[in-house]
């Protein structure tokens, strides 16, 4: 592994300014707020204050990112103002169009890298001390840089490629492939549980499982020439991997999980109802209830098989902060990620090459997976990788094809028009997608 570059310096915008203007009309409000509900965002300011922007509203996953911020707070005395949002990416557009973006955000996807890392004013570039010294899991040190400099740091990482099972009402699969799934799915009315509704953002367990089927049918090259847009969707394997889809969720099961919420699947699987037995996802994805229950286990991929991979990046945007800059370096250092992954319901992995330990058998497990001596090559998750209008357009896509409502071939024709449309015209490097281990 190559340690992260050291990136050339843009040149300041005006939000440094924008922001602590507006700092300036606030201090009075909050500090007369302070009076009743404590110490204000104004304390400690002048480089001993931090605005970080988060899409975690969960207990767990903001629960065990908070954990590393107390932790920081206490060692520095540098002040951290989390502030949460479900729009993440929505909000982040608005602040940085209006010069006054938080110091930091949690960046969920290369593309959001890319993107805004060539906006005016956008993400500053990370020298080597500020992103650490360590080496990191490809692919996720190469897709957090642009250009040759490095943007972020990854903070989480997760396996997408993984089919969970109740171990007390079902027998383990033999392999993870679609064909046995297929059956083994029908055999004694076990099924999946599978909700697509999530907001905004429906239909995105379904875009990660076709994502999937593609990569575990077509391999690394055919996956990668299709997330960074340079295969075309009407390419007979991406058609098929839909098609796959159907056959081994059964359409019953689709039509009604078009309605079904992420967590209420889960619930469901959490409380052994007939017929939902199987699982499929990232352990993050799964609730409280399956997280916590033993008596839930994965089956992964076959030897050498690749696996879809997800990440969570860290992002500076404050080109005057450098209270900001020495966050960042704690977050990607050992002891940070450490206890992010010890933390209570954390379901978090790290990208760092070494230094890392994990204590539940599972999380062990999981984590040897994404190790280079494993032989998995590690594919960054497609809708990741893709434009924001060609992710939304794929999300719906996934929830017609649920509802059975529409030729899978026309909906091919549809996406790929937009791709040709609205698709990015800064592509994430195909070689950057996945990784190749010797």
């Amino acid at each position: 592994m190559t340690a992260p570059t050291t990136a050339p310096t843009k040149t300041p915008g005006r939000r440094g300014t924008a922001w602590h203007l507006l700092r300036a009309r606030l201090c009075p409000l909050l500090t007369v707020l302070a009076l009743l509900v404590g110490p204000t965002a104004c304390a400690g300011s002048g480089g001993r204050h931090v605005t970080v922007m988060v899409p975690w509203d969960g207990q767990e996953e903001f629960g065990a990112f908070y954990s590393v911020v107390k932790d920081f707070e206490h060692d520095t005395g540098i002040q951290i103002d989390v502030q949460v949002t479900r729009a993440l990416t929505q909000q982040l557009d608005a602040a940085v169009t209006a010069d006054a973006p938080p110091d930091l955000a949690v960046l969920p996807s290369p593309a959001a890298i890319a993107r805004y890392a060539k906006m005016a004013d956008g993400l500053q570039p990370l020298d080597r001390k500020t992103a650490d010294s360590g080496s990191y899991l490809e692919p996720f040190q190469g897709l957090a840089r642009v250009d040759g400099a490095t943007y972020a740091v990854p903070v989480k990482i997760d396996v997408k490629s993984l089919v969970w099972y109740d171990t007390e009402t079902t027998s383990k699969p033999r392999t993870r492939s679609t064909d046995t799934l297929s059956s083994f799915a029908r055999e004694g009315e076990l099924g999946w549980c599978l909700g697509l509704a999530s907001g905004p953002t429906s239909g995105w367990p379904g875009a990660d499982w076709i994502a999937d089927i593609v990569l575990a049918d077509a391999g690394t090259d055919v996956y990668a020439g299709w997330a960074s847009g340079r295969l075309p969707w009407t390419t007979t394997a991406i058609e098929r991997a839909w098609t796959r889809w159907r056959d081994l969720v059964g359409a019953p099961t689709l039509k009604q999980a078009s309605e079904k919420r992420v967590a209420d699947a889960t619930r469901a699987m959490a409380a052994a109802e007939p017929g939902c037995r199987l699982a499929h996802g990232a352990r993050s994805a799964l609730a409280t209830e399956l997280q916590k229950e033993s008596r839930f286990d994965f089956v992964a991929p076959a030897a050498h098989a690749p696996l879809e991979v997800s990440g969570d990046f860290i992002g500076l945007f404050a080109d005057d902060n450098p209270a900001a800059r020495t966050f960042v370096h704690y977050l990607s250092g050992v002891r940070a990620q450490q206890n992010w992954v010890d933390a209570a319901g954390s379901s978090a992995f790290s990208a760092r090459t070494e230094g890392i330990g994990y204590r539940n058998a599972v999380q062990r497990r999981i984590a040897a997976l994404v190790e280079p001596a494993s032989g998995h090559p590690l594919c960054f998750g497609a809708a990741d990788l893709m434009s924001p209008d060609v992710v939304a357009a794929f999300y719906r896509a996934v929830l017609v094809h649920a509802d059975g409502d529409e030729d899978t071939g026309k909906l091919m024709d549809d996406l790929q028009e937009v791709q040709s449309s609205l698709g990015s015209k800064e592509r994430i490097p195909q070689d950057d997608i996945c990784s190749h281990p010797t």
